[in-house]
């Protein structure tokens, strides 16, 4: 028996035998090669301060001052007129672009830090201010603009929701010159086993039994799995690329030590390994999870947000029958990470804890 057809027979049963399993995607655990995150910066003026701004006695404030008002049509004779305003500060303003890239008109947040030392931001509104690639010479992709928002205790640092109104597309290249497209495990999930298996599963998935078809995934090496396109699809690759990194398989095939890899921005939460939690009581907010799970008699009321159970009081339970309890509840993704920080603060994980960014 060939290994090809070994490796079809056993994914086949494995994940015909744990279909409870399923549910990890190829692009929960991966990233096309070219796709990274990219960051657009520049530098700007927020106005409106109500007194809390940088000194005008100050030049490199008065400058850019004197610059937007002579822009304005209201050019100033001599810096020491703006000597007395304290109503701007200058600011650094970044903006990040998803992996997926950005379109033209699409909106992002952006966060304003100040330069010099204005005492608060807030109530200030960013003036517009051109966004470029972090590289000399790079164009503008983005324009910033919007109300501040503080965010946290620090009052010299803000953000404005949807501030960034993408003008020039920001492109991410996938597919590479050979006709190939490389897919990067996350560090978090990185091994030859996940490699290996990624590569099995995408074979097996696009070619299934037939012995005459040369394999179109390798594993290179602990984090990368090149995928040769068919001929065919080169032309037009976006189905070939959707259907490779839709794919599902068992992710408890991966073999990876317990873990428990949380991506707020994203709002994933994924589990690998025997990853349990200590007998504990949680309380947030209006919600109380304990370890106790006595069995339920038919007919007994469901469980409400005041009260669920994961695992039994002697026992650790294990962290997808918390996630399950989590789902029952209806608990947002950003408590249900704000919950795992906190039991593995206090020593009641017993799993790795990475937060991805």
């Amino acid at each position: 028996m060939r290994p090809r057809t070994l490796i079809a027979i056993v994914l086949a049963c494995l994940l015909a035998a744990a279909p409870s399993a399923l549910g990890v995607s190829i692009q929960e655990i991966t990233r096309l090669k070219g796709q990274g995150e990219s960051i657009l910066q520049g530098f700007g003026l927020v106005v409106g301060l109500p007194g809390t701004g940088d000194s005008g006695e100050d030049l490199v404030v008065a400058r850019p001052l004197a610059r937007l008002l002579e822009s304005q049509g209201n050019p100033v004779g001599d810096f020491e007129e703006l000597a007395s305003s304290r109503s701007i500060a200058i600011v650094v303003v970044t903006c990040t672009i998803p992996e997926s890239g950005a379109k033209a008109d699409d909106r992002f947040d952006v966060t304003v830090s100040a330069i010099n030392n204005p005492d608060s931001l807030e109530g200030g509104e960013l003036f517009l201010t051109p966004l470029r690639g972090p590289l000399p010479g790079q164009p503008v992709f983005a324009i910033a603009q919007g109300p501040l928002r503080i965010e946290g205790a620090t009052p010299t640092r803000a953000r404005v929701r949807g501030g960034a109104r993408i003008v020039q597309d920001v492109n991410m290249p996938a597919i590479e010159a050979d006709g190939s497209i490389t897919l990067i495990v996350r560090p978090a999930f990185a091994g030859w086993t996940t490699a290996q298996l990624l590569a099995d599963t995408i074979n097996q998935h696009r070619l299934g039994f037939d012995e005459s078809a040369p394999d179109i995934a390798v594993a290179q090496d602990v984090r990368s799995v090149k995928v040769r396109i068919p001929a065919e699809e080169l032309p037009d690759p976006a189905n070939f690329i959707a259907d490779i990194i839709s794919v599902n398989f068992d992710g408890s095939l991966i073999d990876l030590p317990a873990r428990v890899i949380v991506n707020e921005r994203e709002g994933v939460i994924v589990a690998t390994g025997d990853a349990r939690i200590s007998p504990v009581v949680i309380s947030h907010n209006e919600m109380v999870v304990t370890t106790v799970n006595e069995a339920r008699r038919e007919g007994d009321p469901p469980p409400s947000r005041a009260l669920t159970q994961a695992g039994r009081g002697d026992e650790s339970a294990k962290i997808e029958d918390l996630l399950a309890a989590f789902r029952t509840l209806d608990v947002p993704v950003s408590e249900q990470i704000a919950i795992l920080a906190e039991l593995h603060r206090i020593g009641q994980m017993q799993a790795e804890f990475v937060v991805a960014e």
